[in-house]
């Protein structure tokens, strides 16, 4: 019996991962899609789905930048062919978007948080990342407070207009 995968189980276009704590945890100010250096077992792997980009985070090497701790886990149906799953992989954008990437790095507190994982419309993976300043204790006690006060705001709404 075959044991491979069927074409529907495959992501052509589409959000493959996301990071919903990074609104959370940081206060994201400008976001750029940057497209990703990867092998084959990678993309092959990222359309079944499996990657993770809740830990990763963008460093800069020698003028370059990459992202780091992202997870992709190996395409099991591999032949000779592997991938370290954790490994640092580059980030391709422009010159200019790279050197406004590196001055927003060298304020303090700043960070380049991965938002979004996936697929263009022309089969292309991306990634959506954010430069941000990471949140203290009571800027996250607010941003609870504004969601549930929205959230109750909807419910009275709704009950009012019945």
């Amino acid at each position: 019996m075959k044991t491979g995968k069927k074409k529907s189980d495959f992501i052509s276009t589409g959000v493959v991962a996301q990071n919903r704590r990074a609104n959370f945890d940081y206060e994201i100010g400008e976001t750029f899609t940057a497209g990703l250096e990867l092998t084959g077992t990678e993309v092959k792997s990222m359309r079944l789905g499996h990657a993770n980009i809740n830990d990763a985070y963008g460093i800069e090497k020698n003028g370059e930048l990459f992202i780091s701790n992202m997870f992709i886990a190996e395409y099991s149906c591999r032949g000779y062919e592997t991938h370290a799953e954790k490994r640092d992989r580059k980030l391709l954008l422009n010159r200019r978007e790279i050197n406004t990437i590196i001055a927003g790095l060298s304020k303090k507190g700043a960070t380049l948080v991965a938002i979004r994982l996936f697929f263009n419309e022309r089969g292309r993976a991306k990634l959506l990342v954010g430069l941000g300043q990471g949140k203290k204790l009571y800027d996250k006690r607010e941003t609870i407070k504004d969601r549930d006060w929205s959230r109750d705001k909807q419910r009275i709404m709704s009950h009012a207009n019945r």
